[in-house]
């Protein structure tokens, strides 16, 4: 399990995140020389290494987006004489965070734009249930920040932009199209629904969904799980997007639609449906709800609690939406990691900005302040909680912007461990 605190300092917005890194590139071409033995036989010609490939040059945002756009569509076989081959673009993503934002939002226009205007062939429609049963091509796609050396860790230098079209009817991916853009003028702020949700995890459709594009190639299949939950993810789609803007009882609708479609084990739609009865004041369902939430991370062993400090504080911050839910929501996580005997090691993280001594320093007393909580509210987990801190050596979003696009960065992780090491 891992809850994670956030420990804002632009704002105070935040949302916090344990996420594993997945690579965009395609695997490096295997070596095609041959060993030389000591046969007196002739040996055969050893063929010749590839020469190492340049890393991909950054352009501006709007640039790169189209040059993968334009690489993606031409890279797809495309029949012309069926009239337009059916497009549904399921929304883009950051890919470590599984998060939409402003700037995957931009891009989705963009790439419609583009299909529109460039290739007649392809005909783009809503991400619907509707449209999904047509068997269209699904087009899925990556926004991730990554260093010098492509990778997601340390500083970020650059996005890396990955598309791929999948064929629903064959479960192939048909297309690929990558490029790098420049980190000037994007905004990589999250949409309202993720950046309210009180709790985050990467669930399996999201895992899939990453999979599907990254480190994949033309042919390969598209991951089963996420396949299989595609028309459930267009209900929440549906859903996320009535949030976002502001018509909360349709959300609402819509979320309970996707609960039964997917069972009820996504905690997107959890957080969805904890999210919507907040808005309209429904607060017995909203905690109902939030009991599910955190019940739904210790049976995955991975969630994360989203909480604001301030700045250089340990203390709450005024959290309008959510502040005065705070001291329950501490209350209901430690009842129940003592109702399962549970063992925590509690990390602290603080984003980039600020000497990395300092930075260390004051996510250790956040985990200190959060772990004091918990063992108030639960006194028996005194001897089974241990607090330490990381600083920023363990950034998600890595850009050090210190506002709302890198909250995930500034976070106290909460992970189950044996409990011989808490004793």
């Amino acid at each position: 399990m891992s809850f994670s605190v956030t420990n804002p300092v632009w704002k105070l917005s935040a949302a916090i995140a344990l996420a594993m890194a997945v690579g965009c590139s395609t695997p490096s071409p295997r070596s095609q020389g041959q060993a030389a033995t000591l046969s007196p036989a002739p040996q055969a010609p050893v063929a010749p290494q590839p020469e190492p490939q340049a890393a991909p040059v950054a352009t501006p945002f709007d640039q790169a987006v189209e040059q993968a756009a334009s690489a993606l569509f031409a890279s797809v076989a495309a029949d012309k004489t069926k009239g337009g081959r059916i497009v549904v673009i399921d929304p883009l993503i950051d890919g470590v965070t599984g998060e939409q934002t402003q700037a995957t939002r931009q891009m989705q226009a963009k790439l419609t734009q583009i299909a529109r205007e460039r290739f007649p062939e392809f005909d783009v429609q809503a991400f619907s249930v509707e449209n999904l049963r047509r068997k269209p091509l699904v087009l899925v796609g990556t926004f991730t920040g990554i260093d010098g050396k492509g990778a997601t860790k340390g500083a970020r230098e650059a996005y890396r932009i990955c598309l791929a079209l999948a064929d629903l009817d064959s479960r192939q991916l048909v297309g690929k199209g990558t490029a790098r853009s420049k980190m000037e003028g994007v905004d990589a702020t999250p949409l309202a629904y993720f950046r309210d949700s009180p709790a985050w995890a990467l669930d399996g459709v999201t895992e899939g969904y990453i999979k599907t594009c990254q480190g994949s190639r033309i042919g390969d299949p598209m991951d089963p799980f996420y396949v299989a939950r595609i028309v459930s993810a267009a209900s929440v789609q549906r859903a996320i997007d009535s949030y976002n803007a502001g018509r909360y009882r349709e959300a609402l609708d819509h979320y309970s639609v996707a609960m039964q479609a997917a069972a009820g084990d996504e905690l997107r739609i959890l957080n969805g449906v904890f999210l919507t009865n907040m808005r309209l004041g429904r607060k017995d369902a909203s905690e109902l709800v939030f009991k599910r939430i955190v019940d739904f991370g210790l049976e995955r062993k991975r969630m994360a609690v989203r909480f604001l400090f301030k700045p250089g504080s340990t203390a709450f911050a005024n959290d309008p939406l959510f502040g005065k839910s705070y001291p329950a929501w501490l209350n209901e996580v430690a009842s129940q990691t003592a109702k399962r005997n549970a063992c925590l090691e509690i990390v602290g993280h603080t984003s980039r900005s600020g000497p990395e001594a300092i930075n260390e320093r004051i996510s250790v007393l956040r985990a200190e302040s959060i772990k004091q909580k918990l063992e108030g509210s639960q006194p028996s987990l005194r001897t089974r909680t241990i607090a330490n801190g990381v600083g920023s050596r363990e950034n998600l979003v890595g850009t050090g912007r210190d506002d709302a696009s890198d909250a995930l960065d500034r976070r106290v992780v909460f992970k189950v461990i044996d409990c011989t090491a808490a004793a």
